[in-house]
């Protein structure tokens, strides 16, 4: 059962670079003000690529025992397990507030990016999940910035209008 231990030290790695690039969007987010900051962005990072991983394990595990025919494995529920369980965590970062403002939308969407990066990590696409942070990051900040200017825009064409 445990005869595996590299195999264990590397998910093990694994789960240190996915908390790692998902503290690099947490650390977004953190300068941002929002809710869910760096450890909240790490532990979801780490957790998904650890269930990823235990999947695989367990896969491989009851794989050596049962004949090919009893073994019925469905990787994709793992990953479904994990979406289902961070959106209801992404959920609670989404406030209404006073008439149709909504906040924490792009909160809860980078928890579940998040998500995606330690999944990424757990299957061994390392370069995938640095370049899904790089290319969050972008989201996150420069495009942050764009839809400031654009709504700086409206509100002076509304006042221009108003006028």
């Amino acid at each position: 059962m445990f005869e595996a231990d590299g195999e264990q030290l590397a998910l093990l790695g694994r789960v240190a670079l996915a908390m790692l690039l998902g503290g690099v969007i947490g650390f977004e987010r953190e300068i941002a003000g929002k809710p869910a900051g760096i450890r909240t962005h790490m532990l979801v990072a780490g957790m998904a690529t650890v269930l990823v991983g235990l999947g695989q394990a367990l896969i491989g595990l009851y794989d050596l025992d049962a004949p090919a025919s009893a073994l019925r494995a469905d990787p994709i529920r793992i990953v479904e397990a994990i979406i289902t369980g961070i959106s209801f965590l992404g959920a609670g970062s989404i406030i209404r507030r006073e008439g149709s403002e909504i906040e924490g939308l792009t909160t809860a969407a980078s928890i579940l990016f998040t998500a995606t990066v330690g999944i990424a990590m757990a299957v061994g696409q390392i370069v995938l999940a640095v370049g899904l942070v790089i290319l969050g990051f972008v989201v996150l900040r420069p495009v942050d910035r764009l839809e400031r200017w654009i709504e700086r825009r409206r509100a002076n064409r509304r006042r221009s209008h108003a006028s």
